[in-house]
């Protein structure tokens, strides 16, 4: 397993123990951004969504309760469907 799928299965971990509530929002969204390997082996627009996803998350969590903007439930499915993505674009290079 090579750099960039070390970080990315860093950020499911991330990902599963905040659905768990063992984490935070903050947390996912620096294993995210901190992932230089990934990032670097992907297509230049997954680094965008990615940080717009982790932008809005983080807003999402000044939120006590799902509002009509942010829906933090909405927004950990798009995060889990963008490293189901980044997972088929690494495999496939």
């Amino acid at each position: 397993m090579n750099a960039a799928q070390q970080e990315l299965q860093a950020i499911r971990a991330c990902l599963e123990q905040l659905r768990q509530g063992q984490s935070s929002v903050a947390a996912l969204c620096q294993c995210a951004l901190q992932s230089q390997s990934l990032l670097a082996a992907l297509p230049a627009p997954y680094t965008t969504v990615l940080q717009e996803l982790s932008n809005r998350l983080e807003s999402s969590a000044l939120f006590s309760e799902e509002s009509c903007s942010f829906s933090q439930a909405d927004l950990l499915a798009s995060v889990q469907l963008w490293l189901d993505k980044a997972e088929q674009k690494l495999a496939a290079a």
